[in-house]
Parts: structure tokens; C-alpha cells; sequence
């Protein structure tokens, strides 16, 4: 376990994959196997005090970091391309057909219906929303899960351009799509309040990580709470994500790592990212016949919760078919969709299975 957290240190730092969050990760996979640590050990009968990560790890277990690391990502995240073109929305949705494609898979393959649920989610290529799900539905799996999740936010634009190729054809690629529209100021306060009110009366379980991300956003939105956004901006979100990283990587124990169970959550992981991406870029398919031409499908992809990576590779997939093509901020409305998606299927399975 020690040789795989040097790996994944190599992963962070010489190739830059998440190393905000797989440094942290890797670094509290290392104390937690180091001999005679105890970095993760209870508190005695007897009034002994227990490790120092056993009492940081209560804000996963107790469901407590994801949802902050959610308020510092709204109040990052501009939903204007989405209310701009609502369509969008449904690309976000598609692309949650990943997680629950891979749930059957997991099921299918002998895990139980709470671990398949948390391993499908990581198909949503959000790291927190995978945190949390897998904290509540089965936290043993918790560092395999949370390692994989990120691994593949990390390979989106290595994943996700053969997808993206194989199934569009190089007239669809090049599509030019129209301007959007600019969107008001009180259409940018409304939205999060109103997105808070419908997903939590139709999925509750989802309220907590929604209800975060949305308040986030109000913060930047209203534009007279600048001190408490740039907090949840930089402040907040940089502790809560150290603490996280942490945490989460201390999990991560050899009995528990080590396991065929291992490799078969970084498989269907990959398979859930895959077929994510492409049943956004299939409905893009869809949209653009029924539009007449006016729907890019690249920018389908998108709809998994990579923001804003998934959105730059519709980008730079699309500019090298047409170096006159930009669809970012048309992909950034499938984009953000996607994070509000993957919240409310975690809500869904979560609701189901916890």
C-alpha cells in the first residue's frame, strides 16, 4: 500500500492528475499503513484518545465534507449557460445512464445492491458526490471508490475524445452553434432558489448536497455577499478539501485496498465514465436531427460532473474538426447539469438503498 500511494504520488505530481485532491488522498494512504501509525485507531475503553484521523474521518462518516466541498463549487460555477438553453438539462441527465447502467453491472457481478450503488456513482465523475454516497451506502469501499472517482475525473480528456469520435461523424463534429442568449440577474438569483425547492420535494435525500451547491451559487449571484462567496471559493473549500483528501485516503488500509474487489470497482468504473459519455453524445445525436442541424452532439459528453474539464474537451474535440468552433460555454450548460444530475441520482440511490 505504501508502493501504491508513492504511485499515486507520481500520478499527482509528475503528470498532474487532481493533485489538489490525490496528493492529500495518497498522503493519508501512506500514515494509515505505516507500522504502529495509529493515525485511525479508535479511542480506548478506557479514555485513551484515538488517532488523529479517526476524529477527522467523522466529517465523512457523519456526512459532513461533501456538501461543504459542494457550497465552495457553487459559488465557483455559473449556471448561465444552462439557463440560457434549459435543453441542456437533458444532456446532464443522459449522462447519469452510467451510474445506473453500472449499478446493474456491480449486481450483476455479485456485490450488494448498496455497494453497486456507490460503485455506479463514480460514473457520475464527481469526486464528493461519490464521498458521500459511498460514506452512507458502504464506506468500506470507501478508499477504492474515492481513488477510482478521481483517477477517472483526472483521464477525462483521455477517455473521453474516442467516445466521442466513434460515435459522431466529422459533419456533426464541426456543427458552429448559435450565440446564447445573455441571461439576467434575477434569473441567476432565482434559479438556485428555485432548483433547491423542486429537487428536494422530489428527491429529499439530495437536499443536503443540492441544497449546498445552490447557496454557493446564491452567494455569487446575488452579488452582495462577495466576503462569504470568495470564502467558499478559496478558504473553505481549500481546508474542508485537505481534510477530505485525508481522510478518505486513510481508509485505505492493505485488508481493505488489496482485494479482487478492488480491481472490479476500477473496471466498472471506467465502463460507467464510458457509457456516461456516450449516451450524452447519443442524445446530443438525437437533439441535433430533431433541431435541424443545430445541436452539436460533442457537446453531450459534457454532461458528466467533470467541470470544467468535460466542457474543455467538447471544446478542443470539436476546434479540431473546425478551428473556428466554440462550443465551450455551449458544453458548460450540459456541464454544470451534470453536477446538479449526479446529486440527485446519489439522492435517488441513496433514498432506495441507505
Amino acid at each position: 500500500m505504501i508502493v501504491v500511494s508513492c504511485i499515486l504520488f507520481y500520478l499527482a505530481v509528475a503528470k498532474g492528475f487532481e493533485p489538489l485532491l490525490l496528493i492529500p488522498i495518497a498522503f493519508g494512504m501512506l500514515l494509515t499503513n505505516l507500522p504502529l501509525s495509529g493515525v485511525l485507531e479508535p479511542s480506548g475503553s478506557d479514555g485513551t484518545p484515538g488517532g488523529l484521523i479517526h476524529y477527522l474521518y467523522y466529517g465523512v462518516k457523519l456526512g459532513i465534507f461533501p456538501p461543504l466541498i459542494f457550497l465552495g463549487v457553487g459559488a465557483m460555477t455559473d449556471f448561465g449557460p444552462l439557463i440560457a438553453n434549459p435543453k441542456s438539462l437533458f444532456l446532464g441527465a443522459a449522462a447519469q445512464a452510467g451510474i445506473f447502467f453500472t449499478f446493474i453491472g456491480a449486481t450483476l457481478l455479485g456485490f450488494t445492491a448498496q455497494e453497486a450503488g456507490s460503485i455506479g456513482i463514480i460514473g457520475g465523475a464527481d469526486g464528493p458526490t461519490a464521498i458521500f454516497l459511498t460514506s452512507k451506502l458502504a464506506p468500506h469501499l470507501l478508499g477504492p471508490i474515492a481513488v477510482a472517482a478521481y483517477s477517472y475525473m483526472a483521464l477525462v480528456p483521455i477517455i473521453q475524445p474516442p467516445i466521442m469520435k466513434a460515435l459522431t461523424t466529422k459533419e456533426e463534429r464541426m456543427i458552429k452553434m448559435e450565440q446564447l442568449r445573455q441571461v439576467s440577474k434575477i434569473e441567476r438569483v432565482v434559479f438556485p432558489i428555485m432548483v433547491t425547492i423542486i429537487v428536494s420535494l422530489i428527491v429529499p435525500s439530495a437536499t443536503a448536497l443540492v441544497g449546498m451547491l445552490m447557496l454557493g451559487n446564491l452567494f455569487k449571484e446575488s452579488g452582495l455577499t462577495d466576503r462569504l462567496s470568495k470564502t467558499a471559493q478559496n478558504e473553505l473549500i481549500n481546508i474542508v478539501t485537505i481534510l477530505l483528501g485525508v481522510s478518505v485516503g486513510a481508509t485505505a488500509k492493505a485488508e481493505a485496498f488489496l482485494k479482487l474487489e478492488t480491481l472490479k470497482i476500477i473496471a466498472l468504473g471506467v465502463i460507467a465514465f464510458g457509457v456516461g459519455t456516450a449516451a450524452g453524445v447519443l442524445l446530443g445525436k438525437l437533439m441535433n436531427k430533431l433541431s435541424g442541424g443545430k445541436v452539436n452532439p460533442l457537446i453531450g459528453s459534457a454532461g458528466v460532473s467533470a467541470v470544467p474539464m468535460a466542457a474543455r474537451v467538447s471544446q478542443v474535440v470539436g476546434q479540431k474538426e473546425n478551428p473556428s468552433n466554440f462550443l465551450l460555454m455551449h458544453a458548460m450548460g450540459p456541464n454544470v447539469a451534470g453536477v446538479i444530475g449526479s446529486a440527485v441520482a446519489a439522492g435517488v440511490l441513496l433514498s432506495l438503498f441507505g
